[in-house]
């Protein structure tokens, strides 16, 4: 998928939502837009999903203007947005299997996809009965269901506790492995940071910058690492102390070579910043 110079403005705005947006996924790939409420993360998704007209630049999806596509695109995108669209008196097995209706290319199992996201106990659950966390995990479910070559996703790790936000990052990291070409928002440092190949921070309806997590945070981090050691006091004891060393500068090594002989150290690591602090660098704005 390729965008170049997306621009979108809403009816009886004062400024664009969008401006001049470019970037590419390719297949295999997952690309985070990352960025606070209202920057213009969702509008870009809503583009994709045909629900919002741009009124300038170019998207390309498969190789075909998006413009050129008819009802046939739904067939290669999955979309899963962060308000369900699932059918509330129906089981979640019935959702699936009406929603795989609608396509005309070949499905994935629906008890296989709800076993995925960890629904497999609930699959003749009426939808009305589930938790906000298990409605976000079935509509990722219907995403998959058509075996999508673009998964369109907006907070997909919404309403969930750790240990299955984990689950889901795994399921999304085997759908780009299979080479589909995945674009997310998040708000999320966790899923931007594990699951991102590539992060771009979207501010005030532009990308201020792209890069992979690890390239933002070595180019905008501080060289150094922060050292937690006991200090003797004169009075026989020890207090912590917390100190940070300049890995730049010589005498940081020697001085913690002479920290670690002693026996003093009790937490070592790296000094990095984080990817809310880059994005706090990189465009005013916070997250």
């Amino acid at each position: 998928m390729v965008v170049e110079g997306l621009r979108v403005r809403h009816p009886g705005a004062d400024a664009p939502a969008v401006e001049d947006v470019s970037f590419t996924v390719r297949p295999g790939e997952v690309i985070g837009l990352l960025g606070p409420s209202g920057a213009g993360k969702s509008t870009v998704q809503a583009v994709l999903a045909r629900l919002v007209r741009p009124v300038g630049g170019t998207v390309t999806v498969l190789g075909t203007p998006l413009e050129k596509w008819g009802h046939e695109y739904f067939d290669h995108v999955g979309v899963a947005f962060e308000l369900p669209a699932s059918r509330l008196r129906l089981t979640a097995r019935r959702n699936l299997t009406a929603f795989a209706a609608l396509h005309r290319v070949p499905v994935a199992d629906p008890v296989e996809l709800l076993a995925r996201v960890d629904l497999a106990d609930h699959a003749d659950r009426r939808v009305a009965t589930f938790s906000k966390g298990m409605r976000m995990r079935l509509e990722l479910a219907r995403a998959l269901i058509n075996r999508p070559r673009l998964l369109l996703l907006d907070e997909p790790t919404s309403g969930q506790d750790p240990v299955r936000a984990a689950r889901l990052r795994e399921v999304i990291r085997a759908e780009a492995d299979r080479g589909a070409a995945v674009l997310l928002t998040t708000h999320d440092m966790d899923t931007a940071d594990r699951l991102c190949d590539r992060l771009a921070f979207v501010s005030g309806g532009r990308i201020a910058a792209l890069d992979t997590p690890r390239g933002f945070r070595l180019r905008h981090g501080r060289p150094g690492v922060i050292v937690e050691h006991r200090e003797p006091e004169r009075s026989g004891g020890f207090r912590r102390v917390r100190r940070v060393l300049d890995t730049t500068k010589p005498e940081a090594a020697d001085e913690l070579a002479d920290l670690l002989r002693a026996g003093l150290v009790e937490t070592l690591h790296t000094r990095e910043a984080g990817l809310d602090e880059v994005f706090a660098a990189l465009t005013g704005d916070r997250l």
